[in-house]
This record gives structure tokens, sequence and C-alpha cells, in this order.
């Protein structure tokens, strides 16, 4: 896998007690058919606000005379003792089995010392990804190795419903965990992916890269495909942005790095944090303070995508959360007031602004592709409920609202020209964030270098011309 993690805003992701949550390796050992089982965010992905009462145990008093039965249990941590004891001996460590459970089945953990690591790709605030060569297969993968300092409850849940997300997906434009490696000697973990050439954040910022109006069609369906895959099995990814989109060099884009993804159901309303999403792709619902929220955050950050794939750079890049609104409501309009009563926000009163600002997408991206500006107005709707599902985007018609009238428009994939085919699109060198980053960096080193060098020639020159 490529660069999973990139840049992270000082102001952007605060995950729930995501500085305790792990992450894993995998292993290149796969299973057919497993069954995971069926888990919602209120078990294995506690959202950590305190609004979740705990499940009443398996063992609990039954009415008098009625005889106690063992209920199937969704938590992974409660595994028949018989299982965890087989996962223990075939080598995984007990703290790992307990918290993840079913996840591991059919699978054995790889040792650190079968991958010859080649480079490091990407790192972040609690992992850091390494290209790397399995000297069992001889193949090339990435390593995501997770950085926790010990084995506190809150930590290992996160870990488990990193785990339990990613083996509940397969879907093409979904990266796929193939396997961990741990030691029943130590708590590092590491997560086993495909290595990916590229990410879309490092292909963007690379000079020599701009892209056609047929590749921007390609990456977004393999985006809102991949959002689909997501959301039809009950997840929510709440990262979506340009360093966690990864390109292999056949065009293929996958979604990756499931750190801040948790498991929701429309039907069983539960608290979340907004603490989620960088900065410059997270919704203002989440600005807001949501803390009941659906797809809608994922599609905005896609919107945010669309546009900065045909601008050639990030839209709305604020450095702060108020700076953040504000350049929303500069572009998207401030919400209605239909909207405020509504929602009831917890910063309402804070972010409200004096005066209603005026939607301007139109005006702003007069000069993208006319087929664009109907989906970019959908996804980038202030109220989620009016950005519809990521279905409703892949579909061969789409809805606007020009003033009072509704009128039904051939979609942004549907009018030529039409997105090609991902092995068609051109062949890149290498290029992830980091090297973005990098790149920067020597940039801004090379003109200091050559600033400190003409402030020395003029010392230089008065000393001479002093001393004559």
């Amino acid at each position: 896998m490529g660069c999973v993690f990139g840049r992270e805003v000082s102001s952007g992701i605060v995950s729930e007690s995501r500085a305790s949550r792990n992450a894993s390796f995998e292993s290149n050992r796969k299973v057919e058919h497993v069954t995971v089982a069926k888990t919602d965010a209120s078990v294995v992905g506690v959202e950590n606000e305190g609004t979740q009462k705990e499940e009443k145990s398996d063992g609990e008093r039954k009415q008098k005379g009625e005889r106690r039965r063992s209920k199937p249990n969704p938590r992974l941590s409660n595994l028949p003792k018989h299982s965890r004891g087989e996962q223990v001996a075939a080598g995984w460590p007990l703290w790992l089995s307990d918290a993840c459970g079913e996840a591991l089945n059919g699978w054995i953990p790889r040792k650190a010392d079968t991958f010859e690591k080649i480079d490091k790709i990407g790192s972040g605030t609690y992992s850091n990804v390494y290209k790397a060569k399995d000297m069992v297969t001889g193949k090339i993968v990435a390593l995501k190795k997770v950085r926790f300092d010990n084995l506190e409850p809150e930590s290992v849940k996160f870990m488990a419903r990193e785990i339990l997300i990613l083996r509940r997906l397969d879907h093409p434009n979904v990266v796929k965990l193939e396997g961990l490696v741990t030691s029943r000697m130590s708590c590092s973990l590491y997560l086993v992916f495909q290595y990916m050439e590229h990410d879309l954040a490092g292909l963007a910022a690379s000079p020599i890269v701009k892209f056609s109006e047929p590749q921007v069609k390609c990456y977004m369906h393999q985006l809102l495909s991949g959002l689909e895959h997501c959301h039809n099995r009950g997840v929510l990814h709440r990262d979506i942005k340009g360093s966690n989109l990864l390109i292999d060099d056949g065009g293929v884009l996958k979604i990756a790095d499931f750190g801040l993804a948790t498991f929701f159901d429309p039907n069983r309303k539960h608290p979340m944090t907004s603490r989620v999403v960088t900065l410059w792709y997270r919704a203002p619902e989440l600005l807001l303070g949501a803390t009941d929220y659906g797809v809608g955050v994922d599609l905005w950050s896609a919107g945010c995508i669309l546009a900065e794939l045909l601008a050639g750079k990030p839209i709305m890049p604020g450095r702060t959360e108020v700076e953040q609104l504000h350049k929303i409501y500069k572009l998207c309009g401030s919400p209605s007031d239909e909207y405020w009563k509504k929602s009831k926000l917890p910063n309402a009163t804070l972010f409200k602004p004096r005066e209603p600002y005026k939607r301007c997408i139109k005006e702003t991206f007069k000069d993208f592709p006319a087929s664009s500006l109907p989906l970019i107005d959908t996804l980038l709707a202030i109220d989620p409920a009016d950005r519809l599902t990521a279905t409703s985007a892949l579909q061969s018609e789409v809805s606007c609202l020009i003033s009072v009238n509704t009128l039904v428009l051939p979609s942004f994939f549907m009018t030529e020209p039409y997105a090609c085919e991902p092995s068609s699109l051109p062949k890149y060198p290498p290029s992830k964030e980091m090297d973005a980053k990098r790149r920067d960096d020597e940039a801004r080193r090379s003109i200091l270098l050559l600033l400190l060098s003409v402030d020395l020639n003029h010392w230089l020159f008065y000393k001479t011309v002093l001393a004559d």
C-alpha cells in the first residue's frame, strides 16, 4: 500500500481516543469463506462518548426457575475458550485473541523477520508505513506498524474495530487486509497490505501530473464505488482525503486507512464523535459539533476531492475550525433558518454567522466542466440530507435545484468525455504525499540557502568597502 497516512492538519484529525488506537499488519496467509460476526459500533466500535450502557452479560440471572442459556454475543472478546486456546496455540498473543476474536479465525500470525523493510513510505501520529519485501513469497507489500505504549482496554478496542472493519470489506476499490504480523512476546502489531505505488495527494501535487477530465471521472467513479460498498456494509470511513486514496500502476484506486472508521446503522442511532476527518475535508455538521450523522460526512469529503482534482489545488484549506467554517459559508452559503432549527447542533450559537452567505459554487467553479457542477453542488450541500448517497452519485441522472425549479440532468459520468479505463491511465513514477512534502522541504531549504548566500555576499562586499 502506498502512503496510508499523509499530512494531518494541525487542527484536523482528533479521533475518539485514537491516541490509544492500534492497527495491525496482515499475514500472507489468507482464508476463504471466513465468517466475521456482525458487530455494530455500540459493541466493538465504542465511540467513547460515555453514552452507551453496557450490555447485559451472558450469564445474567433470569427470572426464577428459568434455565440460564448462553446467547450468541457479537463481542469479539467473547470467543469460546477452546477457540481462544486454538488461536494462542497457533501463535496469536492472548491479548490480541481476546480483542479481535473471530477476526483472526483461519489466519496464522507472520513473524517480523519474514519481511525485509525497504523504505519508509508514510507516517502519521500513530503509525508508520513501510515498503517491504515478503521473504517467503518475494512479493512487495506495505507494512503498517501501529505505535502504542500499553494494552489499555480503550486502545485495544479501537485496534480491534479497525481489524474487524477491514475484514468485513471486500471490494476492488477498498484496500484489503491480507494478514497480521505479531508475536506472543511483543505488543507490536503490523498490518500487511498490497503495495500501491501512488496516492492521489502525491500525484495531484506532482509537477509533471495534470489530470484530464476522463482521468478525474475514472478516479471519482472508483472512489464513489468504494464508498458505496463501505456504506452498504454499515461502515463510515470518516477520513476521506487524497493521501488515503491509493493508486496502483494499473490505475486502480483503493480507499485506505480505516483508523477513524466506525460501524453505523441508520436504524439504530447512537452518538458518535464529531472530531473526525482531516480539517480541509470535514463536513460543516461535524464542525458544528454533530454527534448524529451518517454517510453525508464521507460524501462531503468526496465532493472536496472532486473539486480539488478539477481545480488542481485544495478548495478550502482552512487553518482552524473557525476559518474552515468561514470558507465553507463563503463557497456553499450559510445554513438556512430551517436547518438551524431542525439540526439543533451543539456549536450553532458559536458559529452561526451574523449575516447569511449566498451560495456561489457555480460562479466560483465556472471554468469546470459543466457536467461536474450538479454533482459538486449535490456533494457540497450544507444539509447532509441533500447529499443523498454514493449510489445516487453514480446513477445515470442527477437532480439539480436551479432557483425553485428542479432539473434532471445527465450525470457527470454519463456525459462525454467519459471516464477512461484505469488500465489506460498514464504510468507515473511512484508518487506519494510524503514525496511531495520532501520536494517542498527541499525547495524551502534551497531558497533559504540562496538567501543566506546573498546576505553573506552582501556582508563580505560591505566589509571590503569599509576596509578600503
